[in-house]
């Protein structure tokens, strides 16, 4: 897969690389994790202030470079989508690759932890933080309001990578509220592929009987809160 695919940006600048480890308040008894090493200015920051790190990286060049800058028995680096496996870790720490933005929020929502703190890119950021009715509001919006209380930290200007993005990003602290399984996030996916819809027709087109008790079935699926979506998809896994 080509760097530019992944959409890699290195994160080089050193104030927000000090912001994102200040802003994570890593103690020294905690395991953290970093999606994407990338050419390791965060891993080499991260790996004094904890108990362990665990570093993953997919580009083998990527992989190769970090392991030669950090060194130490607490860091353990894998050439590997971490995507595709459950580490277990107490704090988060990442400047992610903006293509997996969406991958991250549904993998986060599945796992138990402590605290997350990642950058993102804006327009992301809008979206999973936008309100029920609005143009953006989608189903990674609803993922990532049931399973976490959203804290938006400081914004970080294009400058700060490199290459430089087109768009600026923005420290994002993810703390933990329900976990999700990944029926319950397939279903938010299905139904909001029919966002337009009332919620009586897209459970039919769904395939999954009835709607949940007490929830409104004329009303459209982009209008469900993240509350009502989270009923309506427990109580369906329920029956």
């Amino acid at each position: 897969m080509k760097r530019q695919k992944l959409g890699q940006h290195y994160l080089v600048d050193p104030d927000v690389i000090r912001k994102m480890v200040s802003t994570a308040a890593v103690r020294r008894d905690e395991v953290v994790l970093e999606i994407g090493t990338g050419k390791g200015s965060l891993t080499n920051a991260l790996k004094d202030v904890c108990k362990s790190l665990e570093g993953y990286e997919v580009d083998p060049a990527n992989f190769e470079e970090t392991k030669e800058l950090v060194g130490g028995r607490n860091v353990r680096l894998h050439l590997a989508d971490v995507f595709e496996t459950s580490p277990t870790f107490d704090v988060l720490v990442s400047s992610l690759p903006y293509s997996r933005s969406s991958d991250f929020v549904e993998w986060l929502s599945q796992k138990k932890y402590d605290r997350a703190v990642v950058l993102l890119q804006e327009d992301f950021v809008e979206k999973i933080t936008s309100s029920p009715g609005e143009r953006s509001y989608r189903s990674i919006s609803a993922i990532a309001q049931i399973s976490s209380d959203i804290r938006l930290g400081d914004r970080v200007w294009k400058n700060a990578f490199r290459p430089q993005p087109r768009v600026s990003s923005r420290i994002v602290t993810f703390l933990p509220r329900i976990r999700l399984r990944r029926p319950q996030i397939d279903l938010i996916k299905r139904l909001f592929s029919l966002r337009r819809r009332t919620l009586s027709s897209a459970l039919d087109k769904a395939g999954v009987g009835p709607a949940a008790s007490g929830l409104d079935l004329a009303k459209r699926v982009y209008h469900l809160s993240p509350t009502e979506v989270y009923q309506m998809v427990s109580e369906v896994s329920r029956a």
